[in-house]
């Protein structure tokens, strides 16, 4: 009898510049049964890209260098001035989990937006 392959566990990418922050949130998504990759700069995030996809983001929105929304809009578009990316964010709400954060926030939004991805993969299968 043949049994199918384990599931490859989801990705996710988390950028933020405080280092301890990281950890927790890596530890605690690692805990639920995800891969996780981290960044803490929008270049550090935009190598991690460039070698592998994420299925979540978590990104802080205060980053050193560039704001954790240029970011945002460059990945998602690669140009975050273009007028269709304004009308873009008006059409598809982020959310925004606020710190401090209670971690199990963190899990239940990182699963149901995974969730919500796998139902879409299996509608388009």
């Amino acid at each position: 009898m043949m049994t199918a392959p384990p599931k490859k566990p989801h990705t996710v990418l988390i950028v933020d510049d405080e280092a301890g922050l990281r950890r927790v949130l890596e530890r605690f998504l690692e805990r639920h049964g995800y891969r996780v990759v981290s960044a803490g700069t929008a270049e550090a995030a935009y190598e991690v890209l460039d070698a592998e996809t994420a299925d979540a983001l978590l990104l802080d929105i205060h980053l050193p260098t560039m704001s954790g929304l240029a970011l945002y809009l460059a990945i998602m578009t690669g140009d975050a001035e273009a007028e269709e990316v304004r009308t873009w964010l008006e059409h598809h709400r982020c959310t925004v989990i606020r710190k401090p954060f209670n971690l199990q926030q963190v899990a239940d939004w990182v699963g149901s937006v995974l969730r919500a991805q796998d139902s879409q993969g299996a509608m388009d299968a």
